[in-house]
């Protein structure tokens, strides 16, 4: 009779821990869930990291963080898209004058070293942030495949 008591104690003691985990697994959700709509994307990040390190076996609140952590880097890519395609165009201006001021020059045959360098440096340049906002375009494109899954 004893060794059941206790065995029914300690089932008792630990389905009530696991009560517990779930609900501080899902209280940590909700937190970040509330700093992703504050826009505090790092400060969601953080809580959906603590709530994998400290609730490995919530299976429930992990599948709710993974689809939070998707909406998060869904909203990161498109805010840095964003300010990359902003930086494409003020590049492709900028590379556009400078093409029509070399070739110019190179007409009339007064091109300097200096302006065709600067010239291959400032495409060098554009073509990094295209680089980057194509990558950022997939990323964006993989992410809502994901989150479609």
């Amino acid at each position: 009779m004893r060794i059941t008591s206790i065995t029914i104690a300690a089932v008792l003691l630990f389905a009530s821990c696991g009560n517990n985990e779930k609900e501080q697994a899902a209280q940590l959700l909700q937190e970040a869930q509330t700093h992703f709509e504050q826009g505090q994307l790092d400060a969601a990040r953080a809580d959906i990291d603590s709530l994998r390190a400290r609730f490995p076996n919530v299976v429930e609140a992990r599948k709710g963080a993974l689809k939070l952590h998707q909406e998060i880097e869904l909203k990161a890519a498109e805010d840095e898209l964003a300010s990359t395609d902003s930086l494409l165009q003020a590049a492709n201006r900028e590379l556009d004058a400078l093409q029509k001021q070399v070739d110019q020059h190179k007409k009339a045959l007064k091109a300097t070293p200096e302006e065709l360098t600067l010239l291959t440096r400032t495409r060098i340049r554009r073509d990094s942030i295209r680089t980057q906002h194509e990558t950022l375009g997939a990323k964006i494109h993989y992410i809502r495949q994901k989150q479609k899954e």
